[in-house]
């Protein structure tokens, strides 16, 4: 079984209060990519970066003073670009979602897992490094034409470093 991972393809991620340009590109290859999965029966999850009111006192807050995702929020939902239908939605705190980890390392007869979203650099690198301990005999495969980092740099780096992690890079 092929799994496909949807990370963060939030509203404030993409044109809202943290979007970059970079990310509102990669929307319609995301979509195609969660259709191609569908069209062959493949599961698609989504994380949700998901934060309170109190964002600015939380330790993330602190250093990065811009607030974002609060649930409920325009900027908190995933992009209507975006089909989620039934798919599982995983909200998570910070960067990567031990949740995630727990769900995929208790799925049978996991072949590979795919991910895609944003950002590169922070929230994909980080529960793609998680979900390869969770599941280190799977492969994990990261579609860079499907991702946006912080920066161009930043993006590149982070695949850069997952590679080095034996994380696919395509």
């Amino acid at each position: 079984m092929k799994l496909l991972i949807v990370v963060d393809m939030q509203n404030d991620f993409i044109d809202g209060s943290l979007g970059i340009l970079e990310a509102v590109a990669i929307v319609p290859k995301v979509a195609e990519k969660i259709k191609k999965y569908r069209d062959e029966n493949c599961p698609v999850v989504f994380t949700r970066d998901t934060h309170g009111e109190n964002y600015l006192k939380t330790m993330e807050g602190k250093n990065l003073p811009v607030v974002h995702c609060v649930k409920g929020s325009e900027g908190w939902k995933i992009s209507s670009q975006l089909e989620v239908g039934e798919s599982k939605i995983f909200d998570k705190p910070t960067f990567g979602s031990l949740a995630l980890a727990k769900y995929v390392s208790g799925l049978e007869n996991l072949e590979e897992i795919e991910i895609v979203g944003v950002c590169t650099d922070i929230c994909v690198i980080s529960n793609a490094i998680l979900l390869k301990a969770a599941v280190p005999e799977v492969k994990i495969t990261v579609d860079s034409s499907c991702c946006a980092g912080v920066t161009p740099r930043s993006h590149e780096n982070a695949l850069a470093a997952m590679k080095m992690c034996q994380i696919n890079i395509i």
